[in-house]
């Protein structure tokens, strides 16, 4: 079935009984989810969003997935997409210069309202804020649909990193103006909406980012990886960052941190895994470290577990998912005073936490951990523990509690929709 340019997967007829199984005491909802990002493509949104997705539907929801098409598929993302209570509608797509294997969407004609005139979902939720998302949230509004939102990406933040600080600010400006034409805008932390608040943002609510404490596990520490790195003494420290190998990544600093690691501990090793345009010149500022490239699902969670010291330099992050990802593999880490950092580390006890932007903090903390093996040991175990509780579970309940407070008045919407096909036939 084609829906203007896009492709579309229709999702099998649930029965009644089925719909009643849902899990919230609101019943089960239609839920139209926009992303840009999704996997295969290997970051933060991608991930989150398809873990909160995957919930959704084991909880008898609806989800219409609208997404730029991609080149290929993993096999667990294709077993997700062909889960019965899910419709794909794939957008035209054109890459991301400087990341090949992204892929930005584009709005297709009338094609989504059409459809949703027909079958109005009972929210819109906009999960990335490119082009597809701002066609998705003027088609939701021009229906009267509700429309929730994802703050995930500090995009006017990026702009410091390439050149375009003249665009900081009305990067800045989109932001504000996108989300507050939602009813609801989410964010990770409590810091991050009294940042957005302080902005001119509206209606802004935490809801927590989730980890995989069954996939990030100590148990995954790998032997034989280590030796595979070149390091087969079990008491030599391998110190990782996982990311993107890009500029906002601020892996300068990254690199400071472990020469003076280096300084304290000749037989260190530097791991990083991720793949971006950084890649060349990080190579040739450390040929002896060790790049993975992008590794994704129980091969991830090795490397994590494999490693000794995770340091996260990054200054641009509304969340950081790799933080939780390191702690519930055992890591002690190291981090700026932000974020989810900040939410989840209790400093020296759980992890080790710089004031933000504290260049000269960062690499002395990183120096010192580095002297005290033993102490890192015993921190990444507390580290361990305090994620323990952070399970997806609980994080799309608190989701899908946000979008059963904005379920659609539909017979308010579906009047609004009725005037506009009244007045495109008109020609006004």
């Amino acid at each position: 079935m084609n829906v203007a340019t896009g492709s579309v997967k229709s999702p099998a007829q649930k029965s009644p009984a089925q719909k009643a199984g849902a899990l919230s005491a609101g019943g089960a909802l239609r839920i139209a989810v926009i992303t840009e990002t999704w996997p295969p493509e290997v970051n933060g949104v991608a991930m989150s969003i398809a873990r909160v997705v995957e919930g959704l539907l084991e909880r008898q929801h609806d989800v219409q997935l609208i997404r730029p098409r991609q080149r290929t598929a993993t096999v667990q993302a294709q077993a997700l997409l062909e889960h019965p209570g899910l419709e794909e509608i794939l957008s035209p797509s054109l890459p991301i210069p400087g990341y090949s294997s992204l892929r930005m969407g584009l709005a297709f004609g009338l094609g989504l309202k059409r459809r949703w005139l027909q079958e109005p979902p009972d929210v819109v939720h906009l999960a990335t804020e490119g082009p597809l998302g701002w066609w998705g949230l003027q088609v939701a509004r021009s229906l009267g649909l509700p429309v929730s939102s994802d703050f995930r990406t500090n995009f006017h933040a990026y702009s410091l990193h390439y050149g375009l600080a003249w665009l900081h600010k009305p990067i800045a400006r989109y932001l504000c103006h996108f989300h507050n034409q939602t009813l609801l805008t989410m964010v990770p932390t409590d810091g991050l909406r009294q940042q957005l608040h302080e902005r001119g943002f509206r209606n802004v609510e935490v809801v927590a980012r989730g980890v995989d404490t069954v996939q990030f596990h100590p148990d995954r520490r790998s032997l034989a990886l280590r030796d595979a790195w070149g390091v087969p003494d079990p008491s030599a420290p391998v110190v990782a960052c996982v990311g993107r190998l890009a500029a906002e990544k601020n892996l300068g600093l990254l690199l400071d941190a472990f020469a003076a690691i280096r300084a304290v501990r000749a037989d260190a090793k530097l791991l990083l895994v991720g793949d971006g345009p950084l890649r060349g010149e990080l190579l040739a500022s450390c040929p002896d470290a060790i790049f993975a490239g992008q590794r994704t699902g129980v091969d991830l969670a090795a490397h994590y577990a494999s490693a000794d010291l995770f340091l996260f330099p990054s200054l641009t992050e509304t969340f950081g998912n790799v933080t939780s990802e390191a702690m519930a593999s055992g890591l002690p880490v190291l981090a700026f005073n932000y974020a989810g950092a900040a939410q989840l580390i209790r400093h020296t006890q759980t992890g080790h936490l710089v004031p933000f932007g504290d260049a000269t903090g960062f690499v002395q903390a990183a120096a010192e951990l580095a002297a005290q093996p033993e102490a890192c040991r015993a921190v990444g175990a507390r580290a361990r523990c305090a994620v323990q509780a952070m399970g997806w579970d609980g994080i799309v309940s608190q989701f899908e509690a946000r979008l059963q407070g904005l379920r659609s008045d539909r017979p308010g919407a579906l009047h609004q929709a009725n005037r506009w096909v009244s007045d495109a036939a008109m020609g006004r």
